[in-house]
């Protein structure tokens, strides 16, 4: 190769509206892509004497992550957050597995990546960029990410997704639906970030130490049924009801209170989206958006995103 190759992948940020850890028992689950997502370059050259891989990765506001990987070996050579490395590193050894001759070490390749929001929002910085891989390197991303980082996968569904979905796994497989979900109350919808950013792996690996699968079954069921009805309300209060049902379901398999009795105040309902403890909430209320942030700021959580602005909208691309 004498001449240089650039191409650039997209991928869709992620939010689970419902079914939040029973997702990976067999649960229908309601996900939706966002228009936050993240964009990955890469421009591949002739190697020269020191075939390399150069990352370099972007926030909104600035670098957050730089790497250089020796080829065709994935040695890390130098980094400027070794965790993170060693997860990159991983996940480009299993593309290196599922497409032989990836990393031959006859190029080099610069990556660049450019995340839309802030890593720690947990909308799908690693969801995201493994997509974006899996469509450069022409592989499947569910089993770049099953063999990797593992997860349940919704998120590479909503990767590149243009609506919302519904999401289960039959046998480990995934089963993607689209899903109607245009809600008449979305003025009422919120996310509100909650300052804290909380580890999926280490949340669902509590779960399973704590429950067999054949103790789920009617908790499956119910959240699966939840999960349908909130596509089809039309209703602002019969949705917060369902909401309510769902978490009843998760804080007694969780034994932790719904993220609701932290705010005894607010005029409306709330939910913990993903894992508990962490991330985004899902806020439901008729007060007006400005009350909705003062509210919200008032309670050190200054982060409150109108839900038509931060959906993916058909549109959009």
């Amino acid at each position: 190769m004498n001449r240089e190759v650039k191409q650039t992948f997209r991928a869709h940020g992620k939010l689970l509206l419902s079914g939040e850890y029973l997702v990976l028992k067999g649960a229908e689950a309601l996900a939706i892509p966002l228009r936050y997502g993240q964009s990955l370059t890469v421009t591949t050259c002739a190697a020269g004497d020191a075939p390399a891989i150069t990352w370099k990765a972007y926030t909104p506001e600035a670098v957050w992550f730089e790497a250089v990987f020796a080829l065709p070996g994935l040695e890390l050579l130098s980094c400027s957050d070794q965790p993170k490395a060693i997860r990159l590193q991983m996940i480009l050894l299993t593309l290196s597995q599922l497409r032989p001759g990836l990393f031959s070490g006859d190029r080099s390749h610069s990556v660049e990546t450019r995340l839309d929001f802030d890593p720690d929002w947990g909308f799908g910085s690693s969801s995201t960029l493994i997509s974006a891989l899996a469509g450069w390197a022409a592989v499947d991303p569910y089993t770049l990410l099953n063999l990797s980082v593992g997860g349940s996968g919704y998120d590479i569904a909503c990767a590149d997704a243009q609506g919302p979905l519904y999401y289960r796994l039959s046998n480990m497989r995934p089963v993607v639906r689209k899903a109607a979900f245009a809600p008449p109350f979305a003025a009422n919808m919120y996310f509100v970030y909650s300052g804290r950013k909380q580890r999926s792996d280490d949340s669902i690996r509590s779960f399973n130490q704590r429950h067999e699968d054949s103790d789920l079954t009617e908790a499956v069921a119910a959240v699966s049924r939840i999960s349908r009805r909130m596509v089809t309300s039309t209703n602002l209060n019969d949705f917060c009801t369902l909401i309510r049902e769902h978490d009843e379901i998760i804080s007694e398999l969780l034994s932790m209170p719904p993220v609701g009795d932290s705010f005894p105040d607010f005029p409306g309902q709330l939910k913990s989206l993903g894992a508990w403890g962490g991330d985004f909430l899902l806020a439901l209320t008729d007060l007006p958006a400005t009350e909705t942030e003062a509210y919200f700021t008032g309670k050190g959580m200054p982060v409150v995103l109108q839900y038509d602005q931060t959906i993916l909208k058909p549109t959009q691309t």
